[in-house]
């Protein structure tokens, strides 16, 4: 159970009580999911306490915000996606999951402005999709390079050569071929960008 910690006087504290209420102690009132969701709109940090057990519930209370988002008709979350993420609970690369997409939608987020003038044609009504595609083609690159920070050794190669039970399978110095799972992962992200690619290239054929 996470509990309540020290640097919690940086952050907005929200109490969430037995009848789903949620209370914010900063102002003294209680607010709604929308309101939690127009907080983090605004980059206000705030964390989620269970008022009678003190556990964190920060991270369901964002995952029912997104929920209800997505009831609300604002689909963010395409259904392969959201089967793919399912698929990787259990499975032996779920812990760098979290990690890959924490790093893809960072660096998103860093190209957010640019692709929102792109979008909205402020280069003279001109969608300049080169560009674009050239941005994307450096995001893949980057979410490339931190799969590789967190990608295992192939079984029966660096773990053989170490405890010696697989000494017949030498394994040159950058040769190691990556998980099943890890390419299917970078498949799925570059399925994204391609179906990306493509409503951007339709937004500009009149």
């Amino acid at each position: 159970m996470t509990s309540k910690k020290s640097d919690d006087q940086d952050r907005i504290v929200i109490k969430k009580y037995a009848n789903r209420r949620l209370y914010n102690t900063a102002t003294s009132s209680y607010v709604t999911l929308d309101h939690l969701s127009q907080m983090v709109k605004e980059n206000t940090d705030f964390v989620v306490y269970d008022a009678k057990s003190g556990e964190d519930i920060t991270r369901p209370v964002l995952t029912q915000i997104i929920v209800e988002e997505e009831n609300k008709g604002q689909n963010l979350l395409p259904i392969n996606f959201l089967r793919q993420l399912i698929g990787f609970y259990g499975d032996s690369l779920q812990g760098l999951v979290p990690s890959y997409l924490e790093q893809a939608m960072s660096a998103f987020g860093h190209n957010q402005e640019q692709m929102r003038e792109y979008m909205q044609g402020s280069m003279h009504g001109i969608f300049p999709f080169g560009q674009f595609e050239e941005m994307n083609k450096q995001n893949i690159a980057l979410f490339e390079q931190t799969m590789k920070m967190f990608s295992p050794f192939p079984h029966g190669t660096e773990a053989g050569q170490q405890d010696g039970s697989n000494p017949a399978q030498p394994t040159a110095p950058g040769a190691a071929k990556p998980d099943a799972s890890l390419n299917e992962l970078k498949s799925q992200l570059e399925a994204m960008q391609a179906q990306l690619n493509s409503l951007a290239g339709g937004k500009t054929t009149k």
